[in-house]
This record gives C-alpha cells, sequence and structure tokens, in this order.
C-alpha cells in the first residue's frame, strides 16, 4: 500500500515571501563570495571583504532589507571596480 501523503501546512501570512527574499539574499551573498575569491587583490584584501561579507550575512539573521541594501551597496563598489571598504568600528 502506498504512503497517504499529506499536504504541508499552508505557511503564515509574510513567511512564504520572507523565506523567498532570505533564499535570494543567501543566493547573491554565494554570488558576492565567489566574486571575491576571484578578484585580482591580495590576500589582505580578500579576506577584509570576506569578513564584510560575513558582517552582512549576520545582520540578515536580523534585518533582512537591511543586509540586502548593505549587499546592494557592496555589489555597485565592487561592480564599479573599486574595493568596497569594510565599516569602521
Amino acid at each position: 500500500m502506498s504512503p497517504v501523503h499529506q499536504p504541508s501546512p499552508d505557511p503564515e501570512p509574510g513567511e512564504s515571501s520572507e523565506a523567498e527574499f532570505y533564499a535570494f539574499l543567501a543566493e547573491r551573498l554565494r554570488q558576492a563570495h565567489a566574486r571575491v575569491r576571484a578578484l585580482d587583490a591580495s590576500d589582505a584584501a580578500k579576506a577584509s571583504l570576506t569578513r564584510s561579507l560575513l558582517r552582512i550575512t549576520e545582520a540578515a539573521k536580523r534585518d533582512l532589507p537591511d543586509a540586502a541594501g548593505r549587499l546592494a551597496r557592496f555589489m555597485e563598489e565592487l561592480d564599479g571596480g573599486q574595493l568596497p571598504q569594510p565599516p569602521a568600528h
């Protein structure tokens, strides 16, 4: 006898779109990490950029829109040919 497949429960309102946004952001972060690894830059510069991406990843756990904005700025700087500057502490 074949198993009975029960439909998955409907997500709460807004839950699906948040999950999709998180998945989109995660993919963009993966792309950003790959681009940093491929850069013709010093190991120290790549390490600094990777730390910036890790901070954006950490921010995504608390505030997706803020993290998305930070990643967009990071990528714009990278696309513009300049190495994004890590935030001052």
